[in-house]
This record gives structure tokens, C-alpha cells and sequence, in this order.
């Protein structure tokens, strides 16, 4: 198979339209039909709805987990919430799949987790979005909003601060199954990783 994957110079929100525009081409392509996008505000939900507009895909947009930033609290904008779920856009949180507890454990007594090692991993080898692709594929897993089989393939999304800048064809799994979780194509990335 000879297929084109798009890389950019830099990370971040300035790749956005053409990841998302190639992430629909390919998701046309393969007949997916679950498409997982990371978006902390609802934004850049809002611009794969835009970008995945006609097609037949569920889209699911994965944000912070309530108390990331303020105690009980998520980072959604209201206004975009409200227009995404007119849009038919699933919007849903849960604990970090790299971090959650985990994190708490070795911010209470140092050192590193094994969860630890993959995420910077992830990070420093594929680049932040990469790492974010992944992620938000196993929370939509663990929260039942996608299938998971051995024949089913989704697209992920993810960014690096703000935006999209990395597109992936996954086979999905459960955070309890991480390892069956499979990279089948990049669809985009960037070439340079924010250090």
C-alpha cells in the first residue's frame, strides 16, 4: 500500500484544518466510521465537525477531566458545548489514561511510574499530539463510545498545547489492554517535537 502521510515543520493549533481535512479524506477512504478528537475547550471540535461535515462518522471529542485546572471544574466553553451537541458531537471526559492516580503517586513520594515511562515515551519519541491521539482513543474506549474488536479501526487526534497537528488510524483498546492497542497508519504528524 503507498499512501501519503502529511508532515508539518512545527507543532500545534497552526496545522489544525489540514489534519482535519486529511483525516476526513482518509476516513472517507477506509469507511470509518468513529472519529476521536482531543479538545480541551470544544474548539477544535468544532473545526472536525466542520471538516467531517456529510460524512458518515460519530464523532467523539475527549477533554480535560473535571479538576485539571480549578477543584470540580472543566475547561469546556458552554457556547461551544452547546453547538456541538446540536452538531450530534459527543463530548465526554474522564481520568487521563498516562496519569490519574498514578500521577498523585509519584507526586506524593517521587520517582516515576511505569505509566510515566510510556507517556514521556510516547512524547519524546512521536511528539506531544501523538502521545494525545493515543490517550483520548483509550478514554473513548473506557467510556463506551467506541467499539473495540480486533477489526476495528478509528481515527484519533491529538495536539500539542492548542489545535490538532497529528491524525492516526487506531486499532482501539481498553486502558486495561493498552498493549493491544495498535498504530495501523499516520495520517499526519509533525516532524519537529516540542522538547
Amino acid at each position: 500500500m503507498d499512501k501519503t502521510i502529511t508532515y508539518f515543520d512545527d507543532v500545534g493549533k497552526a496545522n489544525t484544518e489540514e489534519v482535519m481535512k486529511a483525516a476526513a479524506k482518509r476516513a472517507d477512504e477506509l469507511g470509518i466510521r468513529h472519529v476521536v478528537v482531543a479538545s480541551t475547550s470544544g474548539e477544535t471540535a468544532l473545526a472536525a465537525a466542520e471538516a467531517f461535515r456529510g460524512q458518515n462518522v460519530e464523532l467523539i471529542a475527549i477533554t480535560h477531566q473535571y479538576g485539571l485546572k480549578e477543584s470540580g471544574k472543566w475547561e469546556v466553553d458552554e457556547g461551544k458545548l452547546a453547538k456541538l451537541e446540536e452538531l450530534g458531537v459527543v463530548m465526554t471526559t474522564q481520568s487521563h489514561m498516562f496519569s490519574g492516580v498514578e500521577r498523585a503517586i509519584s507526586k506524593r513520594i517521587g520517582g516515576a511510574s511505569r505509566a510515566d515511562v510510556i507517556s514521556d515515551t510516547l512524547r519524546a519519541v512521536f511528539g506531544k499530539g501523538f502521545k494525545v491521539a493515543i490517550e483520548c482513543a483509550m478514554m473513548a474506549a473506557d467510556s463506551g463510545h467506541i467499539p473495540v474488536s480486533a477489526d476495528t479501526e478509528i481515527i484519533a487526534i491529538g495536539g500539542t498545547r492548542q489545535g490538532a497537528d497529528v491524525a492516526l488510524v487506531v486499532r482501539p483498546a481498553h486502558s486495561f489492554d493498552f498493549f493491544s492497542l495498535q498504530v495501523r497508519e499516520i495520517i499526519a504528524m509533525p516532524r519537529a517535537k516540542e522538547e
